[in-house]
């Protein structure tokens, strides 16, 4: 009798069929609670958004709303000018110069304005009692929820020629210093409101991301004899730095749109030609003399360039490694 062979069978190689992809209606019927729930959003975008975007025809057209019993006989009876609207914008010096400050208080905040929440962000992650950590945030966030009324409004009591500081110097025999009304430092008034105003807000997205960073990085880092300055640089920055490169294109797209409240509260008080915007300009030009087929002109020029801006910064973004808002095909 021969003994048995302890020579193991070779395995054989057991061969998956590659998974079936989902039908639509197996997807349908995986995620209809998550599409429940973004059916509101969805219709907030259509009805705000996609919808008057419609309204952009009439940058080609004399129009006038009194032309019929109704707007779509207004929009039927105006005549059609082409390109008209657009040349008398760009043959308008008043429309460049709001073109040339919506630039520079874009320029200007970028400097000064967009550092802040990151910085904010980086200071609070170092505050170690989580009850405190809480308070702060909270007071710090708390004027994102204030209208641009009343936070003009604080700000005329404290910087305006009745306010707290021009009272205070005069009472100890100085000249008061002129704030609200001098054009020359709107820049600084305007991105000082903005910082006390939005700044804490913004700082939430950077404080996420640092909350996403690993902990054991940092430990191990520590171990290895990196200083604090070695650890933020080589780890702290490097998990921000998607977060920073997206907002950043998103403000470069946003360039052009700087904001209509602000503006227009203090337009008078500084002058048209240190605080007139683009936003204001369309305001004015559409509403307040009615010339609505060159605010519409205008309107679309804008979203036209920040359209462009979004698309350049993001083609940076990707040749410099990052994802941007989207991914590279």
């Amino acid at each position: 009798m021969s003994a048995p062979s302890l020579v193991k069978p070779e395995a054989v190689p057991v061969t998956r069929s590659p998974a079936k992809p989902l039908t639509f209606g197996a997807r349908l019927r995986r995620d209809w609670p998550l599409i429940l729930m973004c059916v509101p959003a969805m219709l907030l975008l259509a009805v705000f958004h996609y919808l008057p975007a419609l309204g952009n025809v009439i940058a080609f057209q004399d129009y006038n709303p009194f032309a019929g019993d109704s707007p779509l006989q207004a929009f039927l009876q105006s005549e059609w000018i082409g390109f008209g609207n657009f040349q008398y914008l760009f043959e308008t010096p008043a429309f460049w110069e709001s073109v040339r400050n919506t630039l520079g208080i874009t320029a200007f905040q970028l400097i000064f304005y967009f550092p802040v929440p990151i910085a904010l962000a980086l200071l609070l992650n170092s505050i170690m009692s989580p009850r405190l950590r809480s308070f702060v945030q909270s007071v710090v966030y708390l004027p994102h929820f204030f209208s641009w009324v009343l936070v003009v409004s604080l700000f005329q009591m404290m910087l305006g020629g009745a306010g707290l500081i021009a009272q205070t110097a005069r009472d100890a025999g100085f000249t008061a210093p002129d704030f609200m009304t001098n054009p020359d430092t709107f820049y600084f008034l305007i991105t000082s409101q903005a910082i006390w105003k939005d700044a804490g807000w913004g700082m939430i997205v950077f404080l996420a991301a640092l909350a996403a960073i690993d902990p054991n990085l940092y430990e191990a880092a520590a171990a290895d004899g990196a200083g604090r300055m070695r650890r933020f640089w080589h780890i702290t920055l490097p998990g921000l730095r998607p977060v920073i490169v997206l907002l950043l294109i998103l403000r470069l797209g946003d360039a052009l749109n700087v904001g209509f409240e602000q503006f227009y509260l203090q337009r008078e008080a500084v002058g048209r030609d240190a605080a007139e915007v683009l936003d204001t300009y369309v305001y004015f030009q559409g509403i307040g003399v009615q010339q609505w087929g060159v605010g519409a002109a205008a309107g679309l020029f804008k979203a036209l360039v920040g359209l462009l801006l979004i698309l350049g910064a993001n083609k940076i973004a990707h040749r410099l490694g990052e994802q941007g808002i989207y991914s590279k095909s």
